[in-house]
């Protein structure tokens, strides 16, 4: 699913309503009777949605037989994040064995819900799982399984005043050392990692910033990569970057807090508003018929996930892709010239040197990507000493393809699986 392109929605949808609600007129002697209740417009009786009761990671392994379990890790920055994990196959009954780890990140406005709602036949963490595999599932500080810190609120503004930078950095370092600290992970050089969308991009500012955890890495899989943003061609990043890309008043009224609240009400609002046959339903493209071909997505996994999303994220992530789209670089967060002068020592942000990214890394692109343009893909690619490509013959496969597609286990998830066990064969422990 494609987080950006649906955060993006949401942003707009929750602007449009913003604007109605300042732009609605005052009528002192309308009939109360007669005066639109716009919540009931929204307050779908079957739609009872709630956070205590929604279903997490753990019920979405169990449910299948599986066996599984929450972890939580403190990040050097004091972040408390949770991983997900199945550590060996029921299938297999191999817990006894040493099993090579594979990590796998989601997407902007996700959680490790995404990855194991397409069942035990076609989701890769119980196909990884059945190989063989130690299965960990990451999450990001801030959605609804990484909400704790060691000194702050999610109240505080400090809490949120980070973007993909630092989820990167911190977050996914700390997840690789725990996983590989743990009892079977003891003895392995590293592990494999899969990411989709921004859990490409923090890896990508990871090997750029700590190059040491190129070492960590044995085979890297980046679904629809999104680095550099030059040519992406979405309506409404292109109409909201000019504001949120630049150092301005938006952006600065939009920074560093939490984006549309993870709380029921927000939750039940976006069902609705994304509910077949709603008015507005059109801004929610991963659940809505008319933008994708019939038949190309896994509609049951879709509304699943849908039920518990957003997550959680940080306006600085978001702020951070649109200083992408703007600059034509890729590179960290700008905070304007004079903190960038504090924190950097310079102007303005230095690139990424992806160039210091030496791991094995496969990038997964195609041409119906909307947030992953194959200029864009092919731009990084050439800088990254070890990309090896894997383009997408189907003319219609799209961002959120690589996660959602009818066909995902055949045209990603097997062929991941493949190169992994490839790698495992040739390189032994």
């Amino acid at each position: 699913m494609s987080g950006l392109h649906i955060g993006v929605h949401f942003a707009l949808v929750w602007i449009c309503l913003g604007t109605i609600v300042e732009g609605a007129p005052v009528v002192p002697d309308a009939d109360p009777a007669e005066a639109t209740d716009f919540y009931q417009l929204f307050n779908n009786p079957d739609a009872h949605l709630s956070l205590a009761t929604a279903p997490t990671t753990l019920d979405y392994i169990t449910e299948h037989g599986y066996p599984a379990e929450r972890h939580y890790v403190t990040t050097e920055d004091g972040y408390i994040i949770s991983l997900f994990r199945i550590p060996y196959s029921h299938n297999l009954q191999n817990e006894d064995q040493q099993r090579p780890i594979a990590f796998i990140q989601h997407g902007l406005f996700g959680s490790s819900d995404s990855w194991p709602c397409l069942g035990p036949d076609d989701a890769l963490p119980f196909l990884l799982s059945d190989a063989g595999y130690d299965v960990w599932m990451g999450n990001a500080r801030g959605n609804r399984y990484s909400r704790n810190h060691t000194s702050l609120s999610t109240k505080h503004p400090n809490f949120w005043r980070f973007s993909w930078h630092e989820i990167g950095y911190f977050d996914i370092a700390a997840s690789i050392d725990y996983t590989l600290s743990t009892e079977n992970g003891k003895g392995q050089t590293g592990i494999h990692y899969v990411g989709h969308s921004q859990g490409t991009t923090v890896l990508f500012a990871l090997l750029s910033s700590r190059p040491e955890y190129n070492a960590k890495i044995k085979t890297a899989h980046m679904l629809a990569p999104v680095a550099f943003m030059d040519h992406m061609d979405d309506f409404l990043v292109n109409t909201l970057s000019p504001y949120l890309g630049l150092n301005n008043a938006y952006s600065r009224l939009f920074c560093s807090q939490e984006f549309l609240p993870y709380n029921d009400f927000v939750l039940a609002l976006l069902y609705n508003i994304c509910r077949t046959g709603s008015v507005v339903s059109d801004f929610c493209s991963s659940s809505n018929d008319n933008t994708t071909q019939e038949g190309r997505t896994n509609k049951t996994a879709s509304y699943m996930i849908i039920g518990v999303m957003p997550a959680g994220v940080s306006t600085d992530q978001i702020l951070h892709y649109m200083q992408e789209h703007q600059s034509g670089h890729f590179r960290e967060f700008d905070y304007g010239t004079k903190r960038n002068l504090k924190y950097y020592g310079t102007e303005t942000p230095a690139d990424y040197p992806t160039e210091k990214i030496t791991c094995e890394m496969h990038m997964w692109y195609s041409d119906n990507d909307e947030m992953a343009a194959v200029e864009d893909v092919i731009r990084l690619s050439v800088t990254i000493p070890n990309a090896i490509m894997h383009h997408m013959e189907d003319p219609l496969w799209d961002h959120g393809d690589f996660a959602m597609n009818w066909e995902v286990r055949y045209y990603i998830n097997e062929p991941i699986i493949a190169i992994m066990n490839k790698h495992e064969a040739e390189n032994p422990q």
